[in-house]
């Protein structure tokens, strides 16, 4: 694998990085390793990816099967090792800004950190041992118009007339999309949440009487006050959400 001079991409794959081990399911404390990575994981060792979409685009993926294995072994096989580390791939992707990180998958690794652009970030054990790996491919978009050349886009996307462009998207103006509404939320260790019973009760980070969050695919796009309408829960908005806010708080 070569070895990238730092670049801005190799900054925001390590902040990156800190973000994520703060919430990996980890027997031992790691951190972030100075440098290149001591050792690679091998390309039959397990991945988990997911692609995030937003102002900075890119496709994020760790190794740590053998870091959280212990993890998983207490949660009895009831968590499946994607789901265990979708919280921490939600850290890393909330460093690039506001945007939406898709559905986690895990599969074998094979040769996807042997690429000269996939940043790889260490995470290693107090003795120095990497434990396990994070890598990040920025996906690389133009300027809107600015039309430079071994970049791909949409043909067509960034040369019509903006009259043009507004009459397409009315074309998806019919098209439904699932609004969700927030309360609160709060963060349970797996044993804990698999103790839950009936009538536990969970404390949120949200005092009572505060907005509620309404989101559009994670987004937060408005925040209002819960109501009653005709015996069903309903939202009177009280705040529109500016394009620049980000996903909610998590």
């Amino acid at each position: 694998m070569t070895v990238p001079a730092p670049s801005t991409t190799d900054t925001a794959a390590r902040t990156a990085a800190a973000a994520l081990v703060e919430l990996l399911p980890s027997a031992a404390p790691l951190a972030v390793a100075d440098g290149a990575p001591p050792t690679m994981p091998g390309a039959d060792a397990t991945a988990v990816r997911a692609s995030f979409v937003g102002a900075v685009s890119a496709d994020l993926l760790v190794v740590a099967d053998d870091a959280v294995a212990g993890a998983l072994a207490d949660a009895g096989g009831n968590v499946q090792l994607a789901d265990a580390l979708r919280p921490a791939l939600e850290a890393a992707a909330a460093t690039l800004g506001a945007g939406v990180l898709d559905a986690t998958s895990s599969a074998p690794l094979a040769d996807d950190l042997d690429t000269d652009d996939v940043t790889v970030v260490a995470l290693v054990d107090a003795s120095g041992a990497a434990r396990a790996w994070f890598g990040m491919r920025v996906r690389r978009q133009d300027p809107v118009g600015a039309g430079a050349p071994g970049v791909p886009h949409p043909r067509g996307a960034t040369d019509r007339p903006v009259a043009e462009r507004a009459a397409a998207m009315r074309l998806l103006h019919d098209v439904e999309m699932t609004l969700t509404a927030e309360i609160g939320r709060t963060r349970l260790p797996v044993r804990q949440v698999l103790e839950l019973v009936p009538g536990t009760v969970l404390e949120l980070d949200r005092s009572a009487g505060a907005p509620a969050d309404v989101m559009v695919n994670g987004r937060l796009v408005a925040r209002g006050e819960v109501v009653v309408v005709d015996e069903e829960y309903g939202i009177r908005i009280t705040e529109i959400v500016g394009g620049d806010a980000g996903p909610a708080a998590g």
